[in-house]
């Protein structure tokens, strides 16, 4: 895209998001599960290979730059993985009372998930930053977020007297994540060449596979009359906790930068790992972890919203560092 939306880091992708969401509320027969084009069936399989695509196309040298950087990883994974489910955790609690209880696990879920790859490097670029760190910690996000991600929620669930059959959803995540990721590893060995050359119409597929599990989602939610009681209120809710939470995650990234001595490379990247969620490994894995609920829909709503600010905010912010760095 060109213009205003490309000066703010929007694409494509981001218009055929809201194009789902717009087709489910006007059409929810079209991509609900057991409709007409049978998508619960394409998002279950599709999970494996969204997962298959990325073992695939990730080089195994992404992990070995910029190793010995242990404190910007520490941070970085700290920061994914610790601060942002403490804030969000902490902030349900002290304010949550009335909140939607999906609404509250979809929060909290997108507390929990890893960073994004393509545009935590991709912003770092842009700003000057150290993309090797980069690389290095939006790929290791990915992989940890595999095993924390289900484990936090389900901490979560359980600290307010629910939970979810963790031996299930772990076995699931091993069978449709972890096994297509050792899978596209090993066939790297004969198709990494064929993978960089394709590279765009793998993206693409991957892509277009997230965008039918959002419209099988957001369908089921929105046949069976999940949405009834939300409004724009509730949207704006959201965005706005959202704005407040990147922002507290990134003032706060700095203020830790600035405390370990970090240059201003490694604060970049940390502010731009730590601060990311992964949509893309965010909508599969809801669809694993919790299956054919009605209420997904709206459990995957704010992390389609954080997607759309984070891609915004980051790509202002990104531009402006890069116009500054030093000469």
């Amino acid at each position: 895209m060109r213009g205003w939306a490309g000066r703010l880091g929007l694409d494509s992708f981001l218009v055929g998001l809201l194009s789902m969401v717009a087709l489910a509320w006007a059409a929810p027969a079209v991509g609900r599960s057991g409709g007409p084009l049978h998508l619960d069936l394409v998002a279950t399989y599709g999970v494996a290979l969204v997962f298959a695509l990325y073992g695939l196309t990730l080089p195994p040298e992404r992990l070995k730059a910029g190793l010995l950087n242990w404190r910007l990883h520490l941070v970085v994974q700290l920061a994914t993985f610790a601060l942002f489910p403490l804030v969000i955790w902490g902030g349900l609690r002290l304010f949550g009372g009335g909140l939607d209880p999906d609404l509250a696990l979809g929060l909290f879920f997108l507390a929990a998930l890893p960073s994004t790859i393509s545009s935590s490097v991709a912003m770092t670029a842009i700003a000057g930053g150290n993309v090797a760190g980069a690389i290095f910690n939006a790929s290791l996000s990915s992989l940890l977020g595999v095993v924390l991600t289900p484990l936090l929620v389900n901490a979560y669930l359980a600290s307010a007297g629910a939970g979810m059959d963790l031996g299930r959803v772990l076995l699931k995540i091993m069978l449709l994540v972890v096994l297509p990721i050792v899978v596209g590893q090993i066939l790297r060995r004969w198709l990494a060449g064929w993978a960089a050359r394709h590279a765009a119409a793998l993206k693409h597929a991957d892509r277009v596979t997230i965008l039918l599990i959002v419209l099988n989602s957001f369908s089921d939610s929105v046949a069976d009359g999940v949405w009834d009681g939300f409004g724009p209120v509730s949207l704006a809710g959201v965005a706005g906790l959202s704005l407040v939470l990147m922002a507290l995650v990134y003032a706060l990234l700095g203020g830790v930068s600035r405390m370990l001595g970090f240059t201003r490379e490694d604060t970049i990247a940390a502010r731009f790992c730590g601060t990311k969620k992964s949509l893309a490994a965010g909508v599969p894995m809801a669809k694993i972890m919790f299956g054919a609920s009605p209420a997904l829909g709206v459990v995957i709503l704010p992390i389609i919203v954080y997607h759309l600010l984070q891609l915004i905010a980051a790509g202002i912010l990104a531009r402006r560092l890069g116009s500054a760095r030093p000469a």
